[in-house]
Formats: structure tokens, C-alpha cells, sequence
């Protein structure tokens, strides 16, 4: 019979040290490799599963080198988060310092780019090793309110001896992701954290709604960037023939003449004036504008000059793909969706309709207007090197995935049933 799971904020909630007791029984017994009287979460669990694979030892506080000052302060300046700090102080600092926490927010990498909040409980983070420029992901310093949500793609309550690394036993962390809302891209987390007995279980929905409302400011700023780009660009597609769009940097598209609008292009990390091949328009002359990018394509099949795909799904946190082409290779981060999605056709070289795709994905081979919906989004980043009527790959492009060392680690994120066949088939071999 297997025991029930442990309602960790109902418990804390009434008396946060009997929780921090039985949760420290619940992991000794779980490491050791015996069945605790009360399971440990669902989310928990399978975080622990994840650090032992990895090798995080439990009873050692690893850390790595703190990132130099300099390096934060560029990373800061190069970040979408500095967009939202004003929405997360805003939301999160004045009830956080009352309550006896701190705000910590961290990149895609888990690096502590600011850590605001109460000055007793910041010098109690400070012998955590909870300092600027840490490196706090899952897989260095165990389960934890920064680097297991960036993992999961969720808000993630850690109390106590959830925590893997026995030191870090006395704190709470709550964290929750933010999201690029324009392609679901993984940009950082925000951590509200203090000490075990400040837990308090509506803390998770309250990080959850102040991450959400800094999405919403994000997306707002780039409609709004994208309004000025299209009003200074008007003139200058007025006076062209043929195909021809205005990109900003990142690829999003703000006008277009002679083709059909298309969201956003696949960008080289690194473009630059001149003739260039583009995946979805083939060979096209770049030209720069404030803001963005002037685009004026040639007539040449996109996929004709394309040679090898790469998918890359070895870290946890997030996959990406890499288009190798004559003129030069292209890289783009992917959602959790779009993974999945890329790593099933990957799977099925000959194709795959809609309905398999929906029954590999959610089990319900009826939604196919999700997968479809989802496809034409893929679509419009790797153009016609994607083939529909089935799905497929071009038939003349080599495919490698790049998968992690053990499978049980693949698509941590993914609860689509197709995965989680493909890791307990590892797990039972």
C-alpha cells in the first residue's frame, strides 16, 4: 500500500517545528532508501530522484564560485528582469520584510542577481551562501525555491527538509518562474525565503500572482516597443517591391509587404548587415534600423539550403534546437511544449498527424487543435524545414537529439504520457 503524500501547509500551518520534524524523518527514511510513514510530495519526490541521480550529496553544502560583481552587474543590465524589478518590490518586498523574508530573483541560470528584503533575515541568507552572483540551481545546491521551479516550470513551495542538502533544513523557499510571455522561454525566477517558521501555505498562490503580474508587464513593454518600430518603419516598406518585413532584435515582427504577416523569425544570435540565409525566408538582405531589422528576401527555397538540425535536450531546464545551414548555423531556446512536440517528431521520422501527436502528448488523441495550434507556432520559426500532412522533418535534413546522460532525466518538465513511457522504460531496464 503506498502511503499518502504529507499536506505540508496544513501541517505548517498549525505548528511549523512538529512539521519540520516529521518532514525530516519523511527524507531520512526516503534517502535511505526505505518507505517513510508519510510520502513525501509528488514535487519533492521526484526532485530527490533527480539529486541523487545527479550525485548532489546531501550532507555537504556545495558551492560554487560566487559570480564577480562586475559579471552580475552585466548580466543585470542584459536581463529582461530588469524590466519587472519595479512589479516584484512592488508586490512582494513590503509584506516580505513584515514577514520576515527576502526577495531574491534569479536568472535562467540560477544566478542571484538581487536579493532584497528584512536585514536580519538577509544576514542569515548570507551563511546559506544566498548571496549575489550564487549559483543556485537544482542540480548544485539540491532541491530548492529557486533552481526546482526553474526546473519544473512551476511555483514551488520548499519547507524544511524537503530541502535535499541537509543544511539548508531551517529555511522556507517559495519560487516561481517567469516566463518570457512572448514564446514561454524561461528568463529567471523569483524566490520569496526566511526562516522555517515564518512558512505561512498562502505564500506559494501570493509569488505565483506577483510572477504572473510581472509576465503581464513584459508583455505590455513589447507590444509597446513593437508599436514604435512598426510607425518608423511604414514609410520605409511603402517604398519596396517584393517580400520584405521589419523584425526587432529578438526576431518579432512589427510590419510586413508582400507576404503573409508571420509572428516572429528566427534570428542568427549574432546578425549582421549583409546577405544572409534566414530560415524562414532563405538567402535576404539585412539592414539596420533603430530597434530592429530591415528584411528584404531573395526568391530561394528556405529548406533547400539547410543540412543539419540539432535538438538539445541534455539539460533539465530547458532544451533548444540548432539549425546548421550553408550559410551559417542558428540557435533558438524552446518552450516545454515545443520541446516535446520536437522530440516526438524526432522520434518519428516518417511523420506523425495531429491526433497521434495529441494522443503521444496528452493522451486524448481529440486535441488536436491544441497540437495544431502549437505546430503552426514551431512552424513559423523553422519554416518549411518542418512538412505537414503528417508532421515531419524535410526528408533531406539530418536530425540528431542530443539527449541527457540518464533518460530518467528527460523532459523533467513533461507529464505527456509518450515521455513518460520513455522513462520508465529506461528505469525498468
Amino acid at each position: 500500500m503506498v502511503n499518502p503524500p504529507m499536506n505540508v501547509a496544513r501541517l505548517a500551518a498549525v505548528d511549523a517545528a512538529q512539521a519540520a520534524r516529521v518532514l525530516s524523518e519523511v527524507r531520512e527514511a526516503t534517502l535511505a532508501g526505505h518507505r517513510a510513514r508519510i510520502a513525501p510530495r509528488p514535487v519533492i519526490e521526484q526532485s530527490w530522484g533527480r539529486m541523487l541521480r545527479s550525485g548532489v550529496d546531501p550532507d555537504h553544502d556545495f558551492r560554487s564560485r560566487l559570480l564577480p560583481l562586475d559579471e552580475v552587474r552585466r548580466r543585470r543590465e542584459e536581463s529582461p528582469l530588469r524590466h519587472i524589478l519595479p512589479v516584484l518590490r512592488e508586490g512582494l518586498l513590503s509584506v516580505a520584510d513584515v514577514a520576515q523574508h527576502i526577495m531574491v530573483v534569479a536568472d535562467a541560470e540560477g544566478r542571484v542577481l538581487w536579493r532584497e528584503g528584512s536585514p536580519p533575515v538577509l544576514r542569515k541568507a548570507d551563511g546559506l551562501g544566498f548571496l549575489l552572483g550564487a549559483d543556485w540551481r537544482e542540480d548544485v545546491v539540491g532541491t530548492n525555491g529557486v533552481g526546482t521551479p526553474a526546473v519544473v516550470r512551476r511555483p514551488v513551495q520548499v519547507f524544511a527538509a524537503e530541502h535535499f542538502v541537509r543544511s539548508h533544513a531551517s529555511w522556507t523557499c517559495t519560487g516561481a518562474p517567469i516566463t518570457d510571455p512572448r514564446d514561454g522561454r524561461l528568463i529567471g525566477v523569483v524566490d520569496v525565503s526566511g526562516p522555517l517558521e515564518t512558512m505561512h501555505p498562502a505564500t506559494l498562490a501570493w509569488v505565483d500572482s506577483v510572477a504572473k503580474l510581472a509576465e503581464a508587464r513584459l508583455r505590455e513593454l513589447h507590444l509597446a516597443s513593437l508599436e514604435r518600430l512598426r510607425t518608423m518603419a511604414a514609410p520605409v516598406l511603402a517604398r519596396l517591391d517584393g517580400r520584405a518585413l521589419v523584425v526587432d532584435r529578438d526576431g518579432w515582427a512589427a510590419a510586413v509587404t508582400g507576404m503573409p504577416y508571420v509572428r516572429r523569425l528566427a534570428l542568427p544570435k549574432s546578425l549582421a548587415p549583409g546577405r544572409r540565409w534566414l530560415p524562414a525566408l532563405g538567402s535576404c538582405a539585412v539592414e539596420p534600423l533603430a530597434g530592429g531589422w530591415l528584411l528584404r528576401a531573395a526568391e530561394e527555397d528556405p529548406a533547400s539550403a539547410a543540412t543539419r538540425i540539432v535538438l538539445d535536450l541534455s539539460r533539465p531546464v530547458r532544451g533548444s534546437v540548432t539549425v546548421t545551414a550553408s550559410a551559417g548555423s542558428w540557435s533558438r531556446e524552446l518552450s516545454p511544449r515545443h520541446a516535446e512536440l520536437l522530440y516526438l517528431l524526432a522520434a518519428h521520422r516518417s511523420g506523425r498527424g495531429a491526433a497521434g501527436l495529441a494522443e503521444d502528448l496528452f493522451g486524448d488523441p481529440s486535441r488536436t487543435v491544441t497540437v495544431r495550434a502549437e505546430m503552426s507556432r514551431i512552424r513559423r520559426y523553422l519554416g518549411d524545414l518542418l512538412r505537414h500532412r503528417p508532421y515531419r522533418f524535410c526528408e533531406d535534413v539530418e536530425v540528431e537529439v542530443l539527449l541527457p546522460g540518464d533518460l530518467c532525466d528527460l523532459l523533467p518538465q513533461s507529464t505527456a504520457p509518450a515521455v513518460a513511457r520513455r522513462r520508465a522504460a529506461v528505469g525498468a531496464d
